[in-house]
């Protein structure tokens, strides 16, 4: 028994001194970390845990716009595979869009059609549209404006060459590393530092930019705090008031911030809302800005984000994920753990799916976003 005790003291001493030295070595937000993920029985973020943070609210629309049914709606049956792979990757959202209607749509695990779970990386799309509105607005005078206009730690050096379409192409030679699994990487502080303006203000910019496209998540925070900064307006308000409301949302979203005190979005991440509302930016885009008979973006400006800015990398626009699979121009909103708002033009189709998790990597997508999109043309097809 004392041998236990002793034991006992002596793990309560050295979890003391860890704490300790995380206060010491400004590496406290770990704890949040440890308390949000693996004291909830996770080993990573997870598409529900916008309950265990801060959150703005992003208004719901005052005059919602109901999504139409297809004359075809719910009629197709998924194929084999589509069963098998929303099972495996734990789909509980899967959604087939065609003519801006609702032609498909399954959920599972107790979500449904108003469940909230986590965008991830969907916001940047998200965020580069706020870019685009504040541009129509004014607030912005064009993509080629400089970051230091707003910023002024990037206002000098090479930083005072970054515009804000560098940040939304993901070519700003920030010295951001993006690493998911390490604690002690820029992208863990950033999902739970408290103080999220300044961790980015202490950032730098190290190589020449718009040179080349390099995903780093640190781009899209920055373009948000320029936003804000140029809208005087938290992001939240700015999203209910451009896109939200105006474009019908039938639900409020919430939107991930440090700190009630900072009150900073993590523009890089982190919407929370359900597969119909992320649903009409694909239409949005696909409609050239317009929604419903209204502009809500100029036509320009989203022909732009869905087009590769470097000639030498056919990935990535601005703020949009791009493909050719199936010999098809396809733009893509995407999440870390498989979250997609797949947008075909030419065939009208949109794809929607959000889940648990992804398939392994291939090229420069995840080998089941192949899958939704080869199995929801199937199905299409198999209905025709």
């Amino acid at each position: 028994m004392k041998i236990i005790k002793i034991l006992l003291k002596g793990l309560v001493a050295i979890i003391l001194l860890c704490v300790i030295l995380l206060y010491i070595f400004d590496y406290d937000y770990i704890l949040k970390g440890v308390r949000v993920v693996y004291m909830t029985g996770h080993t990573t973020a997870y598409i529900d845990d916008y309950t265990y943070f801060d959150n703005h609210v992003i208004k719901k629309s005052d005059t919602p716009i109901p999504w139409k049914l297809h004359p075809d709606y719910n009629k197709a049956t998924p194929t084999e595979t589509l069963n098998r792979v929303n099972k495996e990757m734990g789909t509980v959202a899967f959604m087939i869009i065609k003519n801006d209607e609702i032609w498909y749509e399954n959920y599972a695990d107790g979500y449904g059609t108003t469940s909230k779970t986590n965008s991830f990386s969907m916001a940047k799309s998200i965020t580069t549209a706020l870019l685009g509105k504040a541009i129509m607005d004014g607030y912005i005078k064009s993509i080629d404006q400089p970051i230091g206009d707003f910023l002024p730690a990037f206002s000098e050096g090479l930083a005072a060459n970054v515009t804000v379409g560098d940040l939304s192409s993901m070519s700003s030679g920030l010295n951001w590393t993006e690493h998911y699994t390490s604690p002690f990487s820029i992208t863990a502080r950033a999902y739970y530092d408290p103080e999220l303006r300044e961790v980015m203000n202490g950032l730098e910019i190290i190589d020449e930019p718009g040179k080349e496209f390099v995903y780093l998540s640190g781009n899209t925070q920055l373009l948000g705090m320029v936003i804000e900064k140029a809208t005087q307006k938290t992001l939240s308000e700015y999203l209910s008031e451009s896109f939200w409301k105006p474009m019908g949302m039938e639900e409020d979203a919430l939107w991930q911030v440090d700190s009630e005190e900072s009150g900073m979005e993590k523009s890089y991440c982190c919407i929370a809302s359900n597969a119909r509302d992320f649903a009409r930016f694909g239409v949005l885009f696909k409609n050239d800005g317009n929604f419903d008979g209204k502009e809500i973006l100029p036509k320009e400006f989203v022909k732009l984000s869905t087009q590769k800015r470097f000639e030498n990398d056919d990935m990535y626009g601005y703020g949009f994920w791009l493909s050719d699979h199936l010999d098809k121009d396809i733009f893509v909103m995407r999440g870390i753990l498989g979250q997609y708002v797949i947008t075909i033009p030419e065939d009208d189709v949109i794809i929607v799916r959000l889940g648990h998790h992804r398939g392994l990597p291939e090229g420069s997508f995840s080998e089941d976003f192949f899958i939704y999109i080869e199995e929801a043309y199937q199905m299409l097809e198999n209905a025709s």
